[in-house]
């Protein structure tokens, strides 16, 4: 290892041998003296960019991968506008064009609920989802099937690498291969059902581990939500329920830790979601 000035070959000075060094200033004698960090090191601004961000930009890279948002529960809105400004300004700093950003959504955790409620790790799954779906170049890796209800850290890492895997074969190598699961696209309400379309589900749905689907609720126009009965036709999914006779909206996967077990041929776990969300609902709604 060596430092020298650039174009400057023949004033080189080796950095190998001993070292020596000599403190500048003491703490002590300073006038103001830096703010105290305390707990965690992430919660102070730059931090972690400083650190592990800002050495790496003078190297090329081919993508990133994105394994986090737990801290930010409770703060999906803000994320969603976050994380896109995170991705442009690593692709600017790093100037090798939008290279992939995959991103893994939050997995299953924390007790499951008897009842259909709402969720703020829910919401945050869904703020993921959104920026892999409006940012260019982007993918999510859906967890919601591999977590534990007693670990934040879940670790199933395996399941995970092989799902970024995927996404990273298809958007970086090129390669033909599912990459996804099923992600949600529209509904039409049939007198007391739901009928709901799906991207990402060439060759159709299935219910993961056989048997009938889960994690399914619905609700009439008082948006009180109940558990729903739904069956698979196809690449779409029929959701009702006797005690709602009129639906107006459909939660799947919407809660901590859901039991949900929807798939694609791939094997691929379909992505939480709600039908009952537009710009004003979440505006108006607590804790967005």
């Amino acid at each position: 290892m060596r430092i020298e000035p650039e174009g400057a070959d023949s004033v080189a000075v080796s950095l190998a041998g001993e070292w020596s060094y000599r403190p500048s200033v003491a703490l002590g004698d300073l006038a103001t003296q830096p703010p105290p960090q305390g707990g965690n090191d992430y919660g102070v601004p730059s931090i972690r960019y400083n650190g592990m961000i800002a050495p790496l930009v003078p190297f090329a890279v081919r993508g990133a991968i994105w394994y986090q948002g737990e801290t930010n529960v409770g703060r999906a809105a803000q994320y969603e506008r976050l994380l896109p400004l995170l991705i442009r300004d690593w692709r600017a700093r790093f100037g090798v064009g939008d290279f992939p950003f995959l991103i893994v959504q939050l997995a299953n955790y924390l007790e499951r609920r008897e009842q259909p409620a709402d969720s703020d790790w829910a919401r945050l799954r869904e703020a993921q989802l959104r920026v892999s779906r409006s940012v260019p170049n982007s993918g999510l890796a859906v967890t919601i099937d591999i977590g534990d209800a007693r670990d934040i850290h879940p670790k199933n890492k395996r399941d995970v690498g092989e799902r970024l895997a995927l996404a990273a074969l298809a958007k970086v190598y090129g390669r033909k291969v599912e990459y996804s699961g099923p992600v949600y696209r529209r509904m039409k309400v049939e007198g007391d059902r739901v009928r709901l379309t799906f991207d990402r589900a060439e060759g159709g749905l299935v219910a993961g581990g056989g048997g009938r689907l889960r994690g399914f609720a619905v609700a009439g126009e008082d948006g009180r939500f109940v558990w729903a009965e739904a069956s698979i036709e196809g690449d779409e999914v029929i959701v009702r329920s006797p005690r709602v006779e009129r639906p107006a909206a459909v939660r799947y996967g919407w809660a901590d830790n859901p039991d949900c077990n929807l798939y694609n041929r791939a094997g691929l776990p379909a992505s939480p979601f709600r039908t009952d969300d537009s710009p004003s609902a979440r505006a108006n709604t607590p804790g967005r």
